[in-house]
């Protein structure tokens, strides 16, 4: 029997958990076995044409190879955007505006000036990709084998999240002391203009301390965004496939299902950038100003000055979010890796619901 209207309503929220659709699937397709094939992201396998089964140790690789683009590349492009908007939060009286922190910057320290931070952007950020996307794959094949094809599915979004914040915990402290240099680097005019001055220079000063005591912040940044990041993309993709584009899945080309990614990214990415930013703020005072704690930049910014900046950090993380999934989509279309369709009810969980005729 169909839930009640009410019931429909309340399961159409995208975040709600269990959530299941009660649109008519198609029998599942039977392999040479006679095995149902499963129709989950985290539990596809291999098609006519991919270079591999999915959850393989190749496709975990490239994987991993696709975050390290996706995230080093992308964030090296809008330094100049994140260098403002660092000093924005961190020197708001001087820094007023991005255009205005544009215009100074450039007066003080030249077009140069611009791409200070480029080198640990690089490396930090592509260590960071390498773990955050690599290791969402993993867990996500991980728990979605503890909960069952049918809880699976049910539980699909409450997955997204214990997936995509499990990864991001060993995402940052790859990223943590790449980022400590970056920030000093941007923030601190005359303190060091290169990787190779700064790194020396800190560990004199603070010790190994300097690198990594900025890990709980990021961690309250980064583990929020990455959540809303993977969750909201997923779910997005799902509800574009389902009431936005005309067709199928499987009836689009390549290009068509890119399109679909670059612009659930991007949508994702606004929520990313409104969700992280107060921790944001503090991760970039923190990193500028020897001694402090979490706490007291916390105090010392207050409830207006954790949102400084925050217009910039959503054209930057919005763009970044969209250009980031659409590299990394690229580079499974480019190795032939599998791309599991959006999931579908499994058969037992329909016959269950009484879904089935």
């Amino acid at each position: 029997m169909y839930p009640t209207v009410l019931t429909q309503l309340a399961r159409a929220n995208p975040f709600s958990a269990p959530l299941f659709s009660l649109q008519k699937v198609e029998e599942p397709q039977q392999s040479l076995h006679g095995q149902r094939t499963r129709r989950l992201a985290a539990a596809a396998t291999a098609d006519e044409g991919d270079s591999c089964e999915f959850g393989s140790q190749k496709y975990l690789i490239l994987c991993g190879f696709g975050g390290i683009l996706s995230c080093g590349t992308t964030h090296t492009a809008v330094v100049p955007l994140d260098l403002v908007k660092c000093r924005m939060q961190v020197d708001p009286d001087k820094y007023k505006s991005i255009g205005n922190g544009f215009s100074v910057t450039v007066r003080e320290d030249g077009v140069r000036g611009l791409a200070k931070g480029w080198a640990p952007t690089f490396i930090g950020y592509s260590m960071q990709g390498l773990c955050k996307f690599g290791f969402y794959e993993v867990f996500k094949i991980f728990y979605s084998d503890l909960l069952g094809e049918e809880n699976t599915y049910m539980w699909r979004t409450s997955l997204y999240l214990a997936a995509s914040a499990s990864a991001e915990f060993f995402a940052d402290m790859a990223l943590a002391p790449m980022e400590a240099v970056k920030v000093r680097i941007q923030t601190q005019p005359g303190y060091a203009n290169t990787l190779r001055q700064c790194v020396p220079k800190m560990y004199a000063e603070e010790g190994l301390w300097a690198f990594y005591k900025g890990v709980v912040p990021l961690w309250m940044r980064q583990i929020p965004y990455t959540m809303m990041k993977f969750a909201c993309f997923e779910r997005t993709v799902e509800m574009l496939y389902k009431y936005v584009v005309p067709k199928p899945r499987s009836e689009c080309s390549k290009s068509e299902q890119l399109v679909v990614t670059f612009v659930a990214g991007y949508i994702a990415g606004v929520f990313c950038a409104i969700v992280s930013h107060p921790a944001d703020s503090v991760v970039s005072v923190l990193n500028k100003e020897k001694g402090s704690t979490a706490v007291q930049v916390l105090k010392k910014l207050g409830p207006k000055g954790v949102w400084k900046g925050l217009v910039a950090r959503i054209i930057m993380i919005g763009t970044l979010t969209a250009l980031q999934w659409f590299i990394y989509d690229s580079v499974k279309v480019y190795f032939r890796l599998p791309r599991p369709p959006p999931p579908e009810m499994p058969e037992s969980l329909k016959k269950k619901l009484g879904l089935t005729e």
